[in-house]
């Protein structure tokens, strides 16, 4: 029997479809599509992809965000992210069905080049819907759920823990932790589940069902592993929550992470 979010040949299944899509999401989608086409333009923008919820099918009108990647034909520059950030507001400002929208950039020699083959590469070719252009997934390999995707995907916990204690030290209004609450709560999930991934031999972007998996291998964690979930699908201002994921299950899953499948491959600095 194949197992979960896997297909016949026991590769990772891309999960999204624009068919898939909830009717209360359609606008914002279909509006999504044309200010990128206005915006950015064929001579900046090779392609565009919709991830999360919403391609999925299980997105929430209010509560769940939109989610894109535009793929550039050549490195992002400050105009682009400036467009991007633009663009994020307009969505957000015309469309009551999304809370928030979020816009991340990357170049067709970053996503396709070998130093991103199992991260960026992985997250194109199975988590990404296409949307605009040519799909980038053509030219990508298809994917099992080995011990190497685990590595290069969430391999690099512990590099951000020092980020998310300044964030927290520096959040002062709800906003601002409900905000680091959503990051750090689905970014700790995913890592568990990935930690997890080449035993149970499957995979999922639900964070309920990856907790859930995660538990069955580390059932002394699993209720962290819960919390973080319920603070990703829910955002809250709990610093208390906030302060155990980061200072107590953060640390101990990127040690146990670094010992079961070693340490992502460094990237270069960003500018």
């Amino acid at each position: 029997m194949t197992a979960p979010g896997l297909d016949p040949d026991g590769c990772i299944a891309r999960e999204g479809a624009l068919g898939r899509v909830p009717p209360a999401f359609a606008p914002v989608v279909a509006d999504a599509r044309a200010r990128i086409t206005a915006l950015f333009g064929p001579e900046r923008l090779h392609s565009a992809y919709l991830y999360g919820s919403i391609p999925r099918g299980t997105a929430t009108p209010g509560v769940s965000d939109l989610d894109l990647l535009l793929a550039l034909r050549r490195p992002p520059t400050a105009a682009d992210r400036a467009d991007a950030v633009a663009l994020e507001a307009g969505l957000d400002a015309a469309h009551p069905a999304i809370d928030g929208a979020g816009i991340l950039l990357s170049d067709l020699d970053t996503l396709l080049g070998e130093l991103e083959r199992h991260d960026l590469g992985w997250f194109v070719a199975c988590l990404c819907t296409p949307l605009l252009g040519e799909d980038l997934a053509a030219r990508l390999p298809r994917y099992r759920p080995t011990s190497l995707l685990a590595r290069e995907t969430n391999g690099d916990l512990g590099l951000l823990l020092p980020r998310w204690r300044e964030r927290l030290a520096a959040a002062r209004t709800e906003a601002e932790l409900s905000a680091l609450a959503r990051a750090v709560g689905r970014r700790t999930v995913r890592t568990g589940l990935t930690l997890v991934m080449p035993r149970w031999g499957g995979w999922t972007s639900d964070l309920e069902l990856s907790a859930e998996v995660f538990g069955r291998y580390y059932p002394g964690r699993a209720g962290q592993l819960r919390l973080a979930a319920g603070l990703g699908r829910r955002p809250s201002a709990d610093r208390a929550a906030l302060t155990l994921l980061i200072e107590d299950l953060g640390p101990w899953l990127a040690a146990e992470y670094r010992a079961v499948h070693g340490e992502k491959a460094p990237r270069p600095a960003g500018p």
